[in-house]
């Protein structure tokens, strides 16, 4: 099976940012599913080690849409670097991939 589906993450600094952020890339059907849970992350910020309580967004979605949702983090987002990487879905219950396609397509124009 080609890769053509993927699993994008990010990460926010609240809820609330999460929750806009999950809601934007729903109604622009840039994914299907979008899966929110509390987190810890240690890391390396401006050579200060930090540790903070984050929300984890595990956005699915189409290979193809990346740099629109990326797009859409990026301006809904309150980080000035964000975490937003995308890992390819090599393979997966194939009713499930097609309710990926049906609720992320979107209508194209002529200038698409």
């Amino acid at each position: 099976m080609n890769a053509i589906y993927s699993i994008v993450i990010t990460t926010t600094s609240s809820k609330a940012e999460a929750e806009k952020i999950a809601r934007a890339l729903l109604e622009l059907r840039l994914a299907a599913c979008i899966q929110v849970t509390q987190i810890q992350s240690y890391y390396t910020w401006k050579e200060s080690m930090n540790v903070d309580d984050e929300q984890l967004l595990l956005i699915k979605s189409k290979q193809a849409d990346f740099t629109d949702i990326q797009e859409c983090i990026s301006a809904n987002h309150s980080y000035e670097v964000p975490e937003i990487v995308q890992i390819p879905i090599t393979d997966g219950l194939p009713q499930y991939l097609q309710w990926i396609d049906v609720n992320t397509s979107r209508s194209r124009t002529a200038s698409d």
